[in-house]
């Protein structure tokens, strides 16, 4: 089973008073492992810290298969005295603990997968619900009394947030990319070199950008933004956490989703959607033809994927319309062909 490893990952992380796992660092994930390194890791728990005997056995395992940058990151994690853990994952499984679990974001972030890259079922109920604080992660049951403690010591414990998932740049920091408000974007996006996330744009885990591209509004989980495509001020993308039930919802290439708009149905390439309109699946919509005159009324499931689409309102009427770059006809000839 080692010699095709999906993904290896050394990490350091945060215990609670239990000895229960709170959150993992891993510098320097790998995909598709060698198989030598798959070797020396074989047979370790993920879920339990490394002794310090162990990780000296595994840090010359990996030196004698020649992975060097691994084996000095284990004798760095040796000297440091803090919870380390091992990584190896066999099969793209979906996440039995926190380590593993941790490792799985960790790739989407370094950009080793893309969004659905790997399996992530049932990763909320792994990953514990953690305060993030000015002094790392804090278990939930424990911050009570850390809070006094600091108190005590004449300082406040800073609390960020209580959530599931951190933020992304404390563990990852793409290369190429801007972040105005580093909350706003959690561990597990995937960041495209040139994607900017300005302040009120957010980013969720599984979901991201191929980059470049300008996200001021919100990338809910499981949606992908194609290369140069834009996110207006306030607007949304329909995740399948958010209603969007199995639908994978995607927007292509250089598309736009004007501010206060929003999507429940992938976009193809060169889309637009007028600011203040939101699309479901089930919204009616009226083909329009050169000349701007209605064809057919159709519901917008019908239009998915379908490139060079402009979607607006009828200021007058209050209909949502659609007008494509090709005629009304031929696009109606295509959805009917496709039934």
């Amino acid at each position: 089973m080692t010699d095709n490893a999906f993904a290896f990952g050394l990490g350091v992380g945060t215990h609670n008073s239990k000895g229960e796992w709170l959150e993992v660092f891993f510098p320097r994930p790998l995909l598709t492992p060698s198989p030598e390194l798959a070797a020396a890791a074989a047979g370790l728990d993920s879920n339990s810290a490394l002794s310090a005997d162990a990780l000296r056995s595994l840090q010359s395992s990996l030196a004698d298969a020649g992975e060097t940058e691994q084996a000095t990151l284990a004798g760095r994690l040796m000297d440091s005295g803090r919870p380390a853990v091992a990584v190896l994952l066999a099969d793209d499984l979906p996440p039995e603990n926190v380590p593993q679990g941790y490792l799985k974001l960790h790739l989407l972030s370094h950009r080793l997968v893309k969004p659905h890259g790997t399996s992530l079922d049932g990763l909320f109920g792994v990953l514990p619900n953690v305060a993030w604080t000015n002094e790392g992660a804090v278990d939930i049951d424990e911050l009570p009394e850390r809070q006094l403690n600091a108190r005590l010591r004449g300082d406040v414990l800073e609390v960020s947030c209580v959530d599931k998932f951190p933020k992304m740049t404390n563990y990852v920091v793409p290369s190429g990319v801007r972040i105005a408000h580093t909350a706003r974007v959690r561990l597990g996006a995937h960041l495209g070199e040139g994607t900017t996330i300005m302040h009120e744009g957010f980013v969720n885990f599984n979901a991201g950008t191929d980059g470049p591209g300008m996200i001021e509004g919100r990338i809910s989980a499981g949606v992908q933004v194609g290369a140069g495509s834009d996110l207006g001020g306030g607007c949304s993308t329909m995740g399948t956490l958010s209603g969007g039930g199995n639908i994978i919802i995607s927007v292509g290439r250089e598309c736009l989703i004007g501010a206060n708009a929003g999507i429940g149905i992938p976009l193809g390439d060169r889309c637009t959607v007028e600011a203040g309109l939101f699309i479901t699946a089930g919204t009616k919509v009226t083909m329009l033809d050169a000349q701007g005159l209605p064809v057919e009324t159709t519901k917008a499931r019908e239009l998915a994927g379908k490139s060079d689409l402009l979607f607006r309102r009828n200021s007058t009427n209050g209909a949502v319309e659609c007008l494509t770059n090709r005629s009304a006809v031929e696009l109606n000839e295509e959805l009917h062909a496709n039934n």
